[in-house]
């Protein structure tokens, strides 16, 4: 089977993006993670699969799955690639478009200036939504990884986020303590694992260790979570500047019971064909 493919990225974080609007497609896990595969295949941290909507008042559908070949219910930075291609695939001359995910409608916005901003929807942090086993939903929870005991707050961006305070985000042990605290027992779905540094109250640098996907170059809901978290935790102020290893995001957040909205660029590298 032939199999057209568009490869791109948002700050470095980068997916291969399939039109299952305009050719039939039915991938097996061992299918996607050939396709993720950086020796064998094209080589990403997530593929997105654009479908057709199964609700009414909705543009698109958006389905990602992790190079592990598990699917996974949001991606920021997959968010914004999904608008510009299904502007450069003439799919929509929307600006604005409603996508429905795993996880709930977001609705990303492709601006002026030619970068993207979505509305990532309201931050959830009961344990039961994350989940996470704990009783009571407190913005510090302890969490012991590996003889040591971290501080964590736990974030749900429609994907679960646990975020912890680094002195420094260079020196922090995110190859080491990142799979630990992504298959920890207390979290059931495992978790993405976010390493933040305080620069001010508008500013962080950010690395995260991403849930079947390993460390990547920047994580779209990782930066969205970690901004609630310092926000919750009387550090930052909105909006925020996140610094990742592949470039900045900006993040705005008015508080509880609000959406998080996440603005940033989105690059096509390029198109191919691949035979599975």
């Amino acid at each position: 089977m032939k199999l057209k493919f568009l490869k791109m990225h948002g700050l470095g974080n980068d997916f291969v993006v399939l039109d299952g609007i305009r050719q039939q497609l039915a991938l097996t896990p061992e299918q996607l993670r050939y396709l993720a595969d950086r020796h064998f295949g094209v080589g990403c941290d997530q593929i997105l699969l654009v479908e057709k909507p199964t609700q009414p008042d909705v543009d698109f559908r958006y389905r990602i799955f992790n190079a592990d070949g598990g699917e996974v219910e949001q991606c920021g930075n997959g968010a914004r690639c999904f608008v510009r291609f299904v502007h450069e695939a003439g799919l929509t001359d929307k600006r604005e478009i409603r996508v429905e995910t795993r996880s709930g409608i977001i609705v990303p916005r492709l601006e002026a200036d030619g970068k993207v901003t979505v509305d990532m929807g309201v931050p959830r942090f009961q344990p039961q939504e994350i989940p996470f086993l704990h009783d009571d939903d407190v913005v510090v929870y302890n969490l012991d990884v590996a003889d040591e005991t971290l501080e964590i707050s736990v974030v749900s961006m429609g994907n679960p986020h646990a975020v912890q305070i680094v002195e420094c985000v260079d020196g922090a042990p995110v190859s080491e303590h990142g799979p630990l605290i992504e298959g920890h027992e207390r979290f059931p779905q495992r978790v993405n694992a976010g390493f933040m540094q305080v620069v001010d109250r508008h500013a962080i640098k950010l690395r995260v260790y991403e849930r079947g996907s390993g460390e990547t170059l920047a994580c779209g809901t990782g930066a969205c979570a970690a901004v609630v978290a310092g926000i919750r935790r009387g550090l930052l102020d909105s909006p925020v500047r996140v610094s990742t290893r592949g470039g900045d995001l900006n993040i705005v957040w008015g508080g509880d019971g609000r959406p998080v909205l996440m603005t940033g660029p989105a690059v096509t590298v390029f198109s191919g064909e691949i035979e599975l």
